[in-house]
């Protein structure tokens, strides 16, 4: 597996594994699950044709994971229907669906719990702990990545406003 970076973890070098992504690129495809009514699956087809948020946590059950989808969550209220959002982790979907209802989230919830290639195609695996790193990514209705933040130290939150201006610019 490809090395794309270091980050840190509470002060501690962590190795970011998988393919590095640039702004620019087409985003890679992907199949991450979410529950609703069993077990379904999220593609990047199913993003296509509006701009789309894609929030990575590394696990909701967490206080900075939650805080971000929260903010996220609260932001993303006012733009409705015209874009997508997705929070992606490797909690389990039934983990997932349980968090957003007991917080009111109304952005979806996606897992790459079952083989990790969301994480390893978008370089944001952690490989020291196997979960996903911290960032935000923006992609046009054409599923290219305009806008790509990786935070440095995983215990701390992203850029919202400039992930969110980058969002608006879309629309």
């Amino acid at each position: 597996m490809t090395q794309t970076g270091v980050i840190t973890f509470k002060g501690n070098p962590m190795t970011l594994a998988g393919e590095a992504l640039a702004v620019g690129s087409p985003a890679p495809d992907f199949q991450l699950h979410y529950a609703e009514g069993g077990i379904q699956t999220l593609t990047l087809a199913d993003l296509k044709g509006k701009p789309s948020i894609i929030s990575v946590v590394p696990s909701l059950d967490t206080p900075t994971c939650a805080t971000q989808t929260k903010k996220f969550n609260e932001e993303l209220a006012s733009l409705g229907d015209k874009i997508n959002a997705v929070t992606v982790s490797r909690d389990l979907p039934f983990a997932q669906a349980r968090f957003c209802g007991a917080e009111d989230i109304k952005m979806r919830t996606a897992s790459d719990y079952q083989t990790h290639a969301f994480g390893n195609d978008y370089g944001l695996t952690i490989e020291e702990l196997k979960l996903l790193t911290r960032a935000v990514l923006v992609l046009n209705a054409d599923g290219e990545i305009v806008h790509k933040e990786i935070v440095a130290e995983v215990t701390e939150e992203p850029d919202y406003a400039t992930a969110m201006a980058a969002l608006r610019m879309l629309l």
